[in-house]
């Protein structure tokens, strides 16, 4: 494959990850832990345009975190939201989950552990995470209505972010093979069936982008 081609189907995935939903009102704002500071610059975006009162972050560290934020994913997102102006008041830390799956559980744990049960929930994530984020949340909150919201980025501007080409494209296709085997395994709930998408993911496999695919 050529060069051309190879981000011609990374962006194919890239758009069929994400949502794109209005920014709405929420009862919170959860802010998914990763490697990408920008989830905190999101979530507090959110609570300083009013959107929503309280934000809740949520991760501990994985083998892409660990270097980066060696306090833990939620606590450096925390900290990051307080320098833009967050109160620290504001905001609640789940410092334990490691997968999208725990950083859902626990943080509506942690939620009703504070006496906040939300009825709308804002899930704020990677851009390329969004649709998984959903499936998830959905599928082990169904009591609650979620929307998503991210970085408003291009995948060109997200990778001149991050500066390292192959890493985003073998996360995003790992996240797309998530969205579609999680449901059997009964960890997310169902997503539409895009069969451009899916065969991007294909050729992209073929191409050698398989350091995040389900082993």
């Amino acid at each position: 494959m050529t060069d051309d081609a190879i981000y011609q189907d990374a962006e194919t995935l890239w758009d069929y990850l994400r949502m794109n939903h209005p920014r709405q009102r929420a009862d919170v704002a959860i802010g998914l832990g990763s490697h990408d500071l920008g989830v905190a610059d999101v979530a507090a975006d959110l609570y300083l345009a009013g959107l929503t009162p309280l934000l809740l972050f949520t991760g501990g560290n994985s083998p892409t975190t660990r270097e980066r934020m060696p306090r833990g994913e939620a606590v450096h997102y925390r900290e990051r939201a307080i320098e833009l102006g967050v109160p620290a008041s504001s905001i609640l830390v789940e410092p334990h989950a490691s997968n999208t799956g725990e950083n859902i559980s626990l943080s509506r744990t942690t939620l009703a552990e504070a006496g906040v049960r939300p009825s709308r929930v804002a899930l704020v994530s990677k851009p390329y995470e969004e649709r998984r984020a959903f499936a998830t949340a959905a599928h082990l909150w169904p009591s609650a209505q979620f929307t998503c919201a991210s970085q408003p980025v291009t995948l060109a501007q997200y990778i001149e972010q991050v500066a390292d080409v192959k890493f985003i494209i073998d996360m995003v296709v790992g996240t797309y093979e998530r969205v579609v085997r999680y449901p059997a395994m009964r960890f997310t709930a169902e997503q539409p069936f895009n069969a451009e998408a899916h065969e991007a993911f294909r050729r992209l496999v073929e191409a050698g982008y398989t350091s995040r695919l389900l082993t």
